[in-house]
C-alpha cells in the first residue's frame, strides 16, 4: 500500500511504494526515486513539492502538459 507525506521542514513530498529496505537511490531534477537491492522502487521523494504540486494542479486545470523545473 503506498503512502504519502509531506515534509515542510525540507518542502518534499515522499511516495512510499513499497516496504523493501532502500538500497541506493537516483536523481533527476527534483525527483529522488530509492530503489530496492533488486532495482524496484521503493520511495519517490519529490523536491520542491509545492511548486511541483501547484504546478500539476494548473495543468490539469489548463488540460496542458506539465514540466518538471
Amino acid at each position: 500500500m503506498s503512502k504519502i507525506r509531506y515534509s515542510k521542514d525540507v518542502d518534499a513530498l515522499l511516495v512510499e511504494l513499497s516496504d523493501h529496505p532502500i538500497d541506493y537511490a537516483e536523481e533527476s531534477g527534483p525527483v529522488i526515486v530509492h530503489f530496492s537491492k533488486s532495482g524496484e522502487p521503493v520511495l519517490l521523494e519529490i523536491l520542491n513539492a509545492k511548486e511541483f504540486v501547484l504546478g500539476s494542479l494548473v495543468s490539469v486545470i489548463n488540460q496542458t502538459e506539465a514540466t518538471l523545473p
